[in-house]
């Protein structure tokens, strides 16, 4: 595994804890969360809560044992109950609640069908909000997740590095569709991109299909790709979420939801197919295509250094800037926060538009 000295290891920020179907009423899920055990739960009522993991009362898990009843999360220990706020309502001696008995407890927000929790180095309240879609017309979300060793300012650079779509992926003709925007914690790019097809479980390099992607980026741990495919009216909307767990390790989620086909969109040669079976089908195809393409990164991902400052040319995206961006995240004493990659704007220039990658 490559080393990420110069990178703390949790940036501040919104990451992604689940999805909001894997929480049903009267659920908790426990898990690894930026180097601490963390608890989400959600009331028979629906009221979801994030906590952490340990009863302030004499230290139990509640990931083993705890248990919802009705509005409340129950220790397995000593049978003592905590609300939504946080607070020892009983404990299981039907004495007074110790007053120091209280649950830290971790803003979470659900949006988009994700459970979001926010991070913060010193404490702090969330700096942004990530803002919620209309999901009227689109499917429910399918989502896959893998477990690395990386850091998420590394896997987020992708959405910059044009350099390898063509090295890694063998996308093709490889166009930006508008320039790099920032706005605060938010980042955005676009791009076109030709991609083979997988044929028979070979990736064919004749038949290839134009990809858009225009990338939204809301801080390192949140990342929503919209994906176009015009020869087939389609559009999906893809998040790609990277998650610390400990230091150095990550879980990364690709979910994905497809806005629901219309036949009059349609090629020619699909009118004929159901919609309805059509739609899920390719909801399918797609996730299971940058699952691939993603898979394609790993060995890369886990052995690589980073190195600051990098050797960059032209033709590799506007990672300088990417990286100058990713400074708001980590405390102002950080190390990333020098600026030995205030590089020239001419050796930060994306591909040429037109320019083919292949």
């Amino acid at each position: 595994m490559g080393t990420r000295a110069d990178l703390p290891p949790f940036p501040d920020g919104w990451y992604i804890f689940g999805v909001v179907d894997e929480l049903r009423r009267g659920r908790l899920l426990a898990r690894r969360f930026l180097g601490q055990d963390v608890v989400v739960f959600r009331t028979v009522a629906g009221a979801v809560c994030a906590a952490d993991a340990y009863c302030p009362h004499l230290g139990a898990h509640f990931g083993y044992g705890g248990r919802v009843e009705g509005e409340v999360l129950r220790c397995p220990f000593h049978g003592f109950c905590f609300d939504t706020s946080g607070a020892c309502v009983r404990t299981g001696y039907g004495t007074p609640p110790p007053p120091t008995a209280h649950l830290r407890l971790w803003p979470l927000r659900e949006v988009n069908g994700l459970l979001l929790v926010y991070y913060s180095s010193v404490g702090a309240a969330p700096a942004w909000e990530v803002p919620a879609l209309d999901t009227t017309g689109w499917t429910p979300l399918r989502s896959y997740a893998f477990t690395l060793h990386d850091h998420p300012q590394e896997t987020t650079e992708n959405s910059v590095d044009v350099g390898h779509f063509a090295f890694i992926h063998r996308y093709r003709d490889v166009r930006s569709l508008h320039e790099l925007v920032i706005d605060g914690p938010y980042l955005s790019t676009a791009y076109a991109v030709k991609r083979a097809l997988p044929m028979l479980g070979w990736m064919s390099p004749r038949l290839a299909m134009e990809v858009h992607f225009e990338t939204h980026i809301h801080g390192l741990g949140y990342s929503l790709v919209q994906v176009t495919l015009p020869q087939l009216g389609a559009q999906a909307r893809l998040w790609v979420a990277p998650t610390p767990t400990d230091a150095g390790l990550l879980t990364l989620r690709l979910a994905l939801s497809m806005r629901r086909l219309e036949r009059a969109a349609l090629p020619r040669w699909l009118r004929w197919a159901p919609v309805a079976l059509l739609t899920p089908l390719l909801a399918r195809f797609i996730l299971a295509g940058f699952a691939h393409d993603t898979r394609q990164d790993f060995p890369i991902w886990q052995h690589k250094a980073y190195l600051q400052p990098p050797a960059l040319a032209r033709g590799d995206g506007p990672i300088g800037k990417y990286r100058r961006w990713a400074r708001q995240f980590y405390p102002a004493t950080s190390a990333v926060s020098d600026t030995r990659d205030e590089l020239p704007a001419e050796r930060q220039e994306a591909l040429p538009i037109g320019v083919n990658a292949g």
